[in-house]
């Protein structure tokens, strides 16, 4: 049989339907139409929300170690801005110490549109939007957060920031 331009365009049409109606959802704890998390996610998604509290609380008070605390003190722990790929714990803090030098360029942080996912028993994704308040401006961006489960609990071991 022959096919038609009309029945393969329907054929698109369907499968498209299918696979829109089967793709899995990520489940966020924003979403309204997520699935409650099970027990195992509600513990790690409110650990993972302490740390990006206890984040936005040390760099309010202009403390940039404080604010490291939530990354994992480790070579291998990943920050990339803009174009550019930091290595390392002690790198990346050396970079924010560089870059808000002072009360008056921390500003203020405010975090918001937080959505967490959690892969497995020891890896979770966090992502949403930041800003800075200070007496001149108001920087903003997304952000997308790797966090692991390490012996010192939950930490950033990748971070994409975008301004």
């Amino acid at each position: 049989m022959k096919r038609t331009p009309l029945l393969n365009l329907f054929g698109m049409f369907l499968s498209l339907t299918l696979f829109v109606i089967n793709m899995p959802t990520l489940a966020s704890e924003n979403s309204q139409n997520a699935k409650p998390p099970n027990k195992h996610d509600a513990k790690v998604i409110a650990a993972i929300r302490q740390v990006l509290d206890t984040q936005v609380a040390a760099w309010n008070r202009g403390d940039l170690e404080g604010f490291m605390q939530g990354y994992w003190q480790s070579e291998a722990t990943t920050f990339i801005s803009g174009d550019t790929v930091t290595y390392g714990w002690q790198t990346v803090l050396d970079r924010y110490k560089k870059g808000y030098p002072t009360r008056e360029k921390t500003g203020t942080l405010r975090f918001s549109d937080l959505e967490i996912k959690v892969f497995n028993k020891d890896t979770a994704i966090a992502h949403g939007s930041w800003e800075l308040t200070r007496a001149t401006d108001k920087p903003h961006g997304r952000f997308t957060l790797i966090f692991r489960l390490t012996p010192q609990g939950w930490r950033i071991v990748h971070d994409h920031t975008s301004a």
